[in-house]
């Protein structure tokens, strides 16, 4: 019971010098830092490149601009998933072909899903 409670000690020094090092710093902070000489309505407004906001910061915008998010999203993971792939390739094609088969089963899994996403015309701005 007592080297499984020292197997975490290490984890639990990790998470104390952590918190220290926040507490440090937010008490630095506050020590050092500087405060507003004078309150005014120009310092709570909100900056945006220099122009003045214009109107109610909450418009609507299109459902296909977050569909087109998330399938971006969604191919962009994958393309992620294939770079790992792509790193142990060689070391893995000498044990056989599997790996080019899983792989082209994902690719030919990725390409159904964009022509579907196509014929769903879930791309298409008109």
């Amino acid at each position: 019971m007592e080297s499984y409670l020292l197997s975490y000690l290490s984890l639990a020094m990790v998470i104390v010098v952590a918190m220290t090092i926040t507490v440090a710093i937010l008490i630095l902070n506050h020590l050092l830092g500087q405060r507003p000489q004078e309150v005014t309505k120009v310092k709570g407004e909100n900056y945006e490149c220099g122009v003045p906001s214009i109107g109610n910061a909450r418009q609507q915008f299109s459902v296909r601009y977050y569909l087109v998010a998330i399938i971006f999203l969604i191919f962009d993971v994958d393309v992620v998933l294939m770079f790992p792939w792509a790193l142990v390739y060689k070391k893995l094609l000498a044990s056989g072909p599997m790996i080019i088969i899983e792989m082209v089963i994902f690719a030919l899994v990725l390409f159904v899903g964009y022509l579907y996403v196509r014929m769903r015309g879930a791309l298409n701005w008109d």
